[in-house]
């Protein structure tokens, strides 16, 4: 009895053992998966609670095909294509002047007077001499035909009728200087009044009734407004694409839209020191428009078929240049392969030549800065099309 009491109690305790151990095989590994599934189950919820980026319709851009205008930029100052200075002829006193800055003047009409006293009497006395001349050649020419019939009578020697035609040549001769005073006093007496030489607006004023001018003395200063250009200065690199004719849009200081210009003149040589050429852009003239505004605007260059988005939609704060795209309803980082820059509809767009299919669409830069796999809320009308996300083209 002792005996049987002696191993009784290795026994149960070895029966507790292998139990706790038979618990221990089934119960422990199961216990593994039920903590994952707990953590993927926080892991969907916790996706699921994150509130998603609300767009509007003008936060989505679509990539697509469209004209892309290579430009280059130009700026430089406005002057009216044609312009006059209305100089002195004559010396003399300014007697009158009609007109002053901002007046309209058209061509021919008379605007100063130069004191024409002087003129007068230069004319007067031109047209003395070529009488005085006239009269000795009539002299001349009536002692010739004396002296040739005195010849033909034999009364005189062949000399003295030589002499008398060699007088009536000089006579002659005089009196054709003397009409040629005449002519040019009389043009010195028109060149007294001062007539505009184009149609236009007096821009400046540069003398005063009471001085006295020189000759090529500046007086008036018109412009003609209906036509202006601009002188910019092109880059070398540039020239090559240039072509006259080319079309250009240009933003005048304290104007509004952009103005229509054309490229009508390239200069074949280039300023020394700077090694640009000049170019000259024509525009019809708009109201308030003034010679001397200065003015800048974009000149096009040639035209491509290319895939495009705006440049704005373009990130550039990591290595290389992504976009924001929308695949599904969630933000992806798409890398990008940029070709030329461009302007359509007078805002910068850029080639992207890998990255982006047509069709895919991209966050305008209103959205900010956007991470990776944010949840995003399309606008009511925009939403169905977000379900069929375009393919990734890397």
């Amino acid at each position: 009895m002792t005996s049987w009491k002696r191993w009784l109690l290795p026994a149960v305790a070895l029966l507790i053992v292998a139990w706790l151990g038979l618990r221990l095989l089934r119960g422990g590994p199961p216990a593994e998966p039920a903590k994952a599934g707990t953590a993927a189950a926080a892991a969907a919820a916790s996706a699921a609670a994150q509130p998603a980026l609300a767009l509007a319709a003008q936060d989505l851009i679509t990539a697509r095909r469209t004209e892309l205008a290579r430009v280059i930029e130009v700026s430089g100052t406005l002057e009216a294509a044609d312009s006059a200075v209305l100089k002195a002829r004559v010396a003399g006193e300014l007697r009158q002047l009609s007109v002053r800055e901002g007046d309209s003047v058209r061509a021919g009409q008379v605007l100063a007077q130069i004191d024409p006293t002087e003129l007068d009497w230069r004319l007067r006395q031109t047209e003395q001499q070529a009488a005085a001349a006239k009269a000795q050649l009539e002299i001349a020419q009536r002692q010739l035909a004396n002296n040739k019939a005195l010849v033909a009578q034999g009364f005189i020697s062949p000399t003295a009728l030589e002499t008398s035609v060699s007088n009536e040549a000089a006579a002659v001769a005089n009196l054709a200087a003397a009409q040629a005073a005449v002519e040019l006093a009389r043009k010195a007496r028109a060149d007294a009044t001062l007539s505009a030489p184009i149609s236009g607006l007096v821009s400046q004023r540069l003398a005063q009734p009471g001085e006295r001018v020189a000759v090529d003395g500046r007086i008036l200063e018109i412009v003609d407004l209906s036509t202006l250009e601009l002188e910019a200065a092109i880059a070398p690199q540039d020239v090559p694409a240039l072509r006259v004719g080319a079309r250009a849009r240009l933003s005048v200081e304290g104007g509004g839209e952009p103005l229509a210009a054309t490229v009508v003149r390239i200069n074949p040589s280039a300023v020394a020191g700077a090694r640009t050429v000049p170019a000259y852009l024509r525009l019809a003239g708009q109201p308030g428009l003034r010679s001397g505004l200065f003015a800048r605007g974009v000149v096009e260059l040639e035209r491509r078929s290319v895939l495009a988005i705006p440049l704005s939609a373009v990130r550039t704060e990591q290595a290389r240049p992504y976009a924001v795209v929308l695949a599904g309803e969630r933000a992806e980082h798409r890398r990008l392969t940029l070709g030329q820059r461009g302007q359509v509809d007078g805002s910068d767009w850029v080639e992207v030549s890998a990255g982006l299919a047509e069709g895919e669409r991209v966050l305008a830069a209103s959205t900010g800065l956007v991470a990776a796999g944010v949840r995003l809320q399309l606008p009511a009308a925009t939403a169905p099309a977000s379900a069929a996300a375009p393919a990734k083209t890397h």
